[in-house]
């Protein structure tokens, strides 16, 4: 029988990888990996936990308008944060609109510069 045990790394499609990186790393505090190769092809890998977000510079086929207002409505990648208050405060003084989870929970929704959905979720 196969067993999947664990996510290994989501890729995201990004239209301009200067402006990608400052967000990632400017806002998320994410360091780029030195353990991937060069594929040949614009791109970043961060390390997170125990698995990556491979960002890959081409144009992006999703559209950024008419999307849910509410990112928990929308596909996302859902991300443990310890000290929630502090991201939260950093999110809010960088402009990155979210919204709060509606199940109660210490968790946000917000999007990244092109439209790819994140959800943060307080971790222990």
């Amino acid at each position: 029988m196969v067993e999947i045990v664990g996510l290994l790394h989501a890729s995201l499609l990004i239209k301009d990888l200067a402006a990608s990186r400052a967000f990632y790393e400017d806002v998320l505090g994410l360091r780029p990996s030195t353990s991937r190769p060069d594929l040949g092809f614009p791109g970043v890998w961060y390390d997170v936990g125990t698995a990556q977000i491979h960002l890959i510079c081409q144009p992006n086929p999703d559209p950024v308008t008419g999307r849910p207002a509410h990112g928990g409505r929308d596909r996302h990648t859902a991300l443990g944060v310890r000290d929630w208050d502090a991201l939260k405060a950093k999110l809010d003084g960088a402009g990155i609109a979210y919204t709060l989870s509606r199940s109660g929970r210490r968790a946000l929704f917000f999007r990244d510069p092109d439209g790819n959905t994140f959800e943060l979720v307080e971790s222990a």
